[in-house]
């Protein structure tokens, strides 16, 4: 499979806040995406939805089932990173890498809530096929990660 490219990174400090975009970021098994307040696993629970991401094919195919974006934007669907390229595991165990070090490991899909309807009605079925609100993951090895780097599917 080839590489793919990382496209997109974001955060929110505070849940339910807006997310902020970044060009550059540090991700650690510890903290996760630094500043994200979901990226730090509570003692006790397994660190399934440390981070989040979504593949822009898969965003782009919900814009287009929908009839375009109509003023969404790729982070209002509040996963910390957008790949493209690149199709990401669809099922527990699939290790996807991202620039030299940053090594991610899928737990489970990422079901799109309530909330995104919220945004749009509509849209959390259109990011309900196929995967396409993407994956919930936990980090085996963090790195500094800047838009633009490699993203390659490792197992």
């Amino acid at each position: 499979m080839g590489a793919g490219r990382l496209e997109g990174i974001a955060r929110h400090k505070v849940s339910r806040e807006p997310m902020e975009t970044l060009d550059r970021a540090r991700v650690t098994p510890e903290t996760g995406l630094e500043g994200d307040c979901r990226g730090a696993v509570p003692e006790g629970k397994k660190g399934n939805r440390q981070i989040t991401v979504i593949e822009a094919e898969s965003w782009a195919a919900a814009m287009d089932e929908m009839g375009g974006p109509d003023g969404l934007v790729w982070s209002d669907r509040r996963a910390n990173l957008m790949v493209s390229g690149v199709r990401l595991p669809r099922e527990a165990g699939g290790v996807i890498a991202i620039g030299k070090s940053l090594r991610i490991e899928v737990r489970c899909e990422c079901d799109p809530c309530s909330r995104m309807d919220g945004l749009r009605e509509g849209l959390r079925a259109a990011l309900t096929p196929d995967w396409r609100g993407g994956i919930c993951g936990r980090v085996i090895s963090g790195g500094e990660i800047a838009l633009g780097d490699e993203v390659r599917i490792e197992q």
